[in-house]
């Protein structure tokens, strides 16, 4: 079982930058790919993007791509959602999940507490 911990959430104006960061525990970690989800006031949760411990290779939805980057290292059991040109409608809680299905249709076995991202017009 892997436990992600979420942080790196504030409020951050439009067109500025925010890294998350996404702390994982579990023994067998290199089994699971991470992800990570967003969910807007009032609306449904929605896949960012996801990453394999292994060689990192990613899978992005598409209204992220270009902006947003997801990343790992390994030694420190970590990955990160770097985000850029924020807007607005970026604010959201943002969760880190981990799964051991396909990274291509990731669905998140295992959820963190979720972290907020405000962005201010």
């Amino acid at each position: 079982q892997v436990q992600p911990v979420e942080s790196g959430g504030g409020l951050v104006q439009a067109g500025g930058s925010l890294r998350l960061s996404c702390a994982a525990s579990g023994r067998t970690l290199s089994t699971y790919r991470m992800g990570w989800f967003r969910q807007a006031p009032g609306k449904e949760r929605e896949f960012v993007a996801a990453i394999t411990w292994a060689g990192g290779i990613t899978n992005y939805a598409d209204s992220f791509k270009g902006r947003f980057t997801i990343s790992r290292d390994n030694a420190k059991r970590t990955v990160y959602l770097q985000m850029n040109s924020l807007k607005p409608e970026d604010t959201a809680v943002y969760y880190c999940a981990a799964s051991t299905g396909s990274l291509r249709d990731f669905r998140g076995d295992y959820w963190g507490k979720g972290t907020l991202v405000t962005v201010s017009s």
